[in-house]
């Protein structure tokens, strides 16, 4: 993580949690309000910043990106240290959460592109019970190291979300993903959104707030 991230802290008594990563070349505030409004007044919001790099799918540019970007194939080269660097960091974040309350079966991990991407990643590699992961207009890092790489959450509620016409990570990634993720997670819903780009949809965010609501009952 680069900056501190940007936490919207729960309106009652904080009993859950929900961490959410950003896009490439986004920062933890470009979600934090959209995400705050889904929550429960109980659920606390972390939404970190990745750390600035070099990314080689946009011609080294530097920007905000939890890992390096090789290329736009389904079957391309990853950047696999990266991926499990960033996906400590968000194990870290969980921890963190845990060691101040948080039971992990109340934590909901998410994010947006690369930032559902990693969300999907870390929540299949982190040994504890989490309470569900949002993964939307993504698909799953390092998709041929599975099963194998699982080290926890087969059973966890997974809401993936992709509109039918993302320019940039295209529809069939998703439901190739989703496929993926039904081979071994039980509790798939793969949503689709017609019409959609590469963006989120009030729709969206709706079917996001009633999963929320969902896996994080009141206690």
């Amino acid at each position: 993580m680069s900056a501190s991230p940007v936490i919207v802290a729960a309106t009652a008594k904080h009993t859950a949690t929900v961490i959410f990563l950003h896009g490439l070349g986004d920062t933890g505030h470009g979600w934090a309000s959209a995400i705050a409004a889904i929550r429960p007044a109980y659920a606390k919001v972390i939404c970190p910043t990745a750390p600035t790099i070099k990314v080689t799918l946009n011609s080294g540019l530097k920007m905000p990106s939890w890992f390096d970007l090789k290329s736009l194939d389904a079957s391309g080269e990853e950047d696999e240290p990266g991926i499990k660097k960033a996906s400590e960091s968000v194990h870290a974040l969980i921890n963190a959460e845990i060691n101040a309350g948080v039971p992990s079966e109340r934590i909901v991990v998410g994010g947006f592109s690369q930032g559902g991407a990693l969300a999907l990643y870390s929540a299949f590699t982190y040994p504890g019970q989490l309470g569900g992961v949002m993964a939307l207009s993504c698909w799953l890092p390092l998709h041929k190291q599975f099963p194998g790489s699982i080290k926890g959450n087969r059973e966890t509620p997974i809401i993936q979300c992709h509109g039918d016409c993302d320019p940039l990570v295209p529809y069939k990634w998703g439901q190739m993903t989703a496929s993926y993720l039904k081979q071994y997670s039980s509790k798939v819903d793969f949503k689709t959104y017609r019409g959609l780009g590469h963006s989120s949809s009030d729709e969206e965010m709706s079917d996001l707030k009633t999963f929320v609501e969902k896996v994080l009952p009141p206690q």
